[in-house]
């Protein structure tokens, strides 16, 4: 039920985070583990929750998020093909996240370091602008904010990112012309964050939570059946969710299972 709750909460914000893990769960074949995904999913008050799901489809994003999503709702997500058909299909916004952005132009630095170094200062400049606000900024002050400062920023590299693929004379594998082009196409979306106050810049809270799924391939490997994968979402959802709050997992659940035990104390004495 508790997590339950926190999905519930995450689907009903606004402004949203998603992306997707591989894991493997579950036999395919005697000998052989089935290919699946955990898709974690960021809400407005810090809530994680980690749906599995059987297989990486499109399909899955709709059962996560449902077909009626908040009124001005916008999902910040990575550039698989799956986020762009759900907000075809439901009209909300998309944001990308400009991590993967400046993560092209980082590997262009063995072929191409002048032009990538520029982009990456670029990016730099817009990352020093939301970190540093002169005070606790939200609503029209951040917005207000972000058109005198970072806006500029954002020209300034899609006007040379524009200018440089024009005159580059790359090959399309070269990294450089990649990591142009990856920019120019989601040009539309980038710029999101400068007129909408609540969305951030990337997704790099959700990254840096759901790092608890990683972790656990390192150390359980796998989950022998889908029910048990499920299960770990579950768990995983709850002593993550603890941490942006600063409260301790264990005393949570703790209190939790003990709640738990007064409402239906036949349950834990059998």
């Amino acid at each position: 039920p508790n997590y339950e709750a926190q999905f519930a909460s995450i689907r009903e914000s606004r402004v949203k985070a998603m992306d997707e893990t591989p894991t493997k769960a579950g036999q395919a074949v005697p000998g052989q583990l089935k290919k699946a995904c955990f898709w974690p999913v960021y809400g407005e008050l810090d809530e994680i929750c980690f749906p599995f799901f059987a297989s990486r489809e499109i399909k899955h994003v709709e059962a996560a998020l449902g077909l009626n999503p908040a009124e001005r709702a916008v999902l910040l997500s990575n550039g698989y093909r799956a986020y762009a058909h759900y907000v075809a299909g439901t009209g909300i916004t998309r944001a990308p996240c400009w991590a993967p952005t400046r993560r092209g132009f980082f590997e262009a630095q063995t072929v191409e370091p002048e032009a990538a170094l520029q982009a990456l200062a670029l990016i730099g400049d817009l990352y020093r602008v939301e970190g540093t606000p002169p005070e606790k900024l939200s609503g029209p002050r951040k917005q207000d904010h972000h058109l005198e400062h970072a806006k500029p920023v954002v020209e300034r590299f899609f006007a040379g990112a524009s200018e440089r693929f024009a005159a580059q004379g790359l090959l399309p594998s070269n990294p450089l012309a990649k990591a142009l082009a990856f920019a120019r196409d989601r040009q539309g979306g980038l710029d999101e964050f400068l007129t909408h106050p609540d969305v951030p810049i990337d997704t790099n809270d959700l990254e840096r939570a759901w790092r608890a799924i990683p972790m656990g391939r390192r150390n359980w490997l796998f989950c022998c059946t889908e029910l048990g994968a499920r299960h770990v979402g579950i768990l995983q959802s709850l002593i993550v969710t603890c941490r942006p709050p600063d409260i301790n997992p264990y005393d949570y659940l703790i209190d939790v299972l003990r709640a738990s035990a007064n409402i239906r104390p036949a349950v834990f004495r059998n």
